[in-house]
């Protein structure tokens, strides 16, 4: 029978709050628990991450504010002197969507930072599958526990994930951690759409089962074992507002309502959201991605018995960086900083390797290229055409030009030492990484033809009395036609596809980057479409193969056309040319990367995902008579960027 106290039905919810990530030092290091023998009382901090996707490099300027691993580290430090009993936990998606210096070494550096911060235990993502259930059991689990002294397996706990044909785990369900005679049960479960985000040839044989079945087996099987159970869900809710989490008619939010009154707190991941909530009297929280926040959790105990007693769960969203700003908030680990230096100059190596071939400059809108943000653009175009060749099933592929950063240059590069000089025309690894730098995950979104024209017209904005466009690339075979005069909202006045009418009432599979299918850009309408779609690749490594399949079949990619979009009539008065082609300069347009100091729009410099949900204060919710207090943020005040 269980001794640990249910706590009593909270009222009201309170509110998310957003904070940065810092790994731990090894588990073997860590001091007895904050205990103190007078009071009879101890604390356990549960520190949590998820969707780190190998951001080990510092970009703080970045939204959400991109601390990296030793930034990460050194704050896990820093608050575990605050409360010495502490536990680093991850829910997944560690690696895998890398960026450049992660993904070119197969996310070793990844593995090796996490593990040198701390890393006590990880459910598994669906991102861990990218390179096959093979590849996670034989290499990535192995390559943490070579580090930690263990087998591994608690760093990818998976209580869900299966043999297909004989029901048998393939993954560890739980694990316990102890602090200070203070046992915690951790147990790890993994969206149901992993099944259809990795190439199936890599997970043959696997299946991933209902999560909310298999979180409330396990925590019953484990009951007597530990003092308090923490399930870390590689799942998320679709909002960062708690009422609708509390709502949200979705696997997520089935799992968060239902599950056990014998989990006392649920780790969320996989949406990109923070917040933090009490959803069926315990708290759900998500830390964002990227490393940008850390979560916290405090449980405090009753140890005047022989058994300790669970008495109240508090939580935190801790920001590690202000992308405002550029700051970072903590000390980095100078031991992980140089893990992350070594990769980085590897990286550069390894980026020097050829994988196509280009037979001219394919570049970015306006002159010089990259200027002009509101115009078509061929390298806007290409990327457009390689998302919708590359992903089956897909009628049309979209590309945001504020998310292309390099243009592919036919020239040789000069040989100053940081990729050397190549045959002109040819294309490398860092030169594909320079475009797409953000490493977004692939996603697919159902349109309707109405919504589809919608998605166009909200290319153009209003702020602050101005107006803007945001040009958004669409693949070949798809066209419209619109009217720069009209009334904002009115100017899309026809679309086909491969020559055929957009139906209104008809749904099309449009792929993009996982920043526009969130609604990055003020694309409002990509959330609201249906069937949301996480394709299991990112972007970078989409490009990488596209070139490499062609330059195996001998092909060189030529710069596509422009005039997929189509102005009827000139706006009135001057303004900007598709660019940059033979003839007059267009005239650039203020929509071009202003510095961080002139940007008061974090995605004018920035292509990445879309910044964490809005931020609000947090309340102290005190239940009179009741043995739980669940305390909000009492952090650092952060200001967050917009979702768009």
């Amino acid at each position: 029978m269980s001794h640990r106290v249910r706590r009593a039905t909270l009222i009201g919810l309170p509110v998310l709050a957003l904070a940065l990530v810092a790994p731990l030092t090894p588990a073997a290091s860590h001091p007895a628990a904050h205990a103190d023998p007078g009071s009879h009382t101890a604390t356990v901090q549960v520190l949590t991450i998820n969707d780190f996707h190998g951001r080990i490099e510092t970009d703080p300027w970045r939204s959400p504010g991109i601390a990296g691993a030793a930034v990460l580290s050194g704050a896990v430090a820093a608050l575990r002197t605050e409360h010495p009993a502490t536990i680093f936990a991850s829910a997944g998606d560690n690696v895998g969507a890398s960026t450049f210096t992660s993904f070119i070494a197969a996310d070793a550096p990844t593995i090796d930072t996490l593990a040198l911060a701390g890393l006590d235990v990880s459910a598994v993502g669906n991102h861990e599958f990218d390179r096959g259930y093979a590849d996670l059991v034989h290499r990535v689990l192995p390559r943490f526990g070579h580090h930690t002294g263990s087998d591994g397996g608690r760093y990818g706990l998976g209580a869900n994930v299966r043999d297909e044909a004989t029901g048998d785990p393939l993954l560890n369900e739980y694990a316990i951690v102890e602090r200070d005679g203070i046992k915690i049960g951790f147990i790890g479960t993994v969206t149901e759409q992993t099944a259809t985000s990795v190439n199936p040839a890599l997970i043959d044989g696997v299946a991933f089962t209902s999560q909310l079945a298999a979180a409330n087996r396990v925590a019953a099987e484990i009951d007597d074992l530990v003092d308090a159970t923490v399930l870390l869900a590689h799942d998320g809710a679709q909002s960062a507002d708690c009422a609708a989490i509390a709502t949200e008619q979705s696997t997520f939010g089935t799992l968060a309502r239902e599950a056990s009154p014998l989990i006392d707190a649920v780790v969320s991941a996989h949406t990109h959201m923070a917040y933090q909530c009490v959803i069926a009297d315990r708290p759900v929280i998500q830390a964002g991605f990227y490393g940008a926040a850390l979560g916290k959790l405090l449980f405090e105990f009753d140890t005047s018995c022989a058994a300790a007693v669970l008495t109240g769960v508090s939580t935190d969203l801790i920001a590690l960086a202000n992308s405002t700003t550029g700051e970072t908030h903590f000390t980095p680990d100078p031991a992980v900083e140089t893990i992350v230096s070594t990769a980085v100059a590897e990286a550069d190596v390894l980026g020097r390797e050829p994988v196509g071939r280009i037979s001219a400059d394919i570049l970015r809108g306006g002159t010089p290229p990259g200027t002009d943000r509101s115009v078509e653009s061929s390298l806007g175009n290409l990327i457009a055409d390689i998302t919708q060749q590359s992903i089956p099933g897909t009628d049309i592929g979209m590309m945001n030009a504020g998310g292309l950063r390099e243009d592919l240059s036919f020239l040789s590069a000069p040989p100053d030492g940081s990729g050397g000089a190549h045959p002109a025309g040819t294309v490398t690894f860092r030169d594909v990484a320079n475009v797409q730098p953000f490493a977004n995950t692939m996603m697919t979104v159902r349109l309707s033809g109405a919504q589809l024209g919608q998605l166009l017209e909200q290319q153009w904005t209003v702020s602050e009395g101005v107006e803007r466009k945001r040009h958004l690339s669409v693949s070949e075979g798809f066209s419209y036609t619109y009217r720069p005069d009209a009334p904002l909202g009115s100017r899309i006045t026809s679309m086909t596809l491969r020559g055929v009418p957009i139906d209104p009432v008809a749904h099309y599979t449009v792929a993009t980057i996982s920043f526009l299918a969130h609604g990055g850009d003020d694309l409002a309408v990509f959330p609201e479409g249906s069937d949301h779609t996480d394709t299991g690749r990112n972007d970078l490594q989409m490009t990488i193969d596209y070139f490499r399949a062609q330059e195996i079949a001998g092909l060189v990619v030529e710069p596509p056309a422009l005039g997929r979009a189509i102005a009827e009539t000139p706006a009135p008065g001057p303004g900007p040319t598709p660019g940059p082609q033979p003839g007059p300069s267009p005239t650039p347009t203020p929509d071009a990367d202003p510095s961080p100091e002139e940007s008061a729009d974090p995605l004018a410099r920035t292509g990445a995902e879309p910044p964490i949900g809005s931020l609000t204060l947090v309340s102290v919710l005190t239940l009179a008579g009741a043995a739980l207090m669940f305390v909000g943020t009492r952090g650092r005040w952060l200001t967050l960027p917009h979702r768009s």
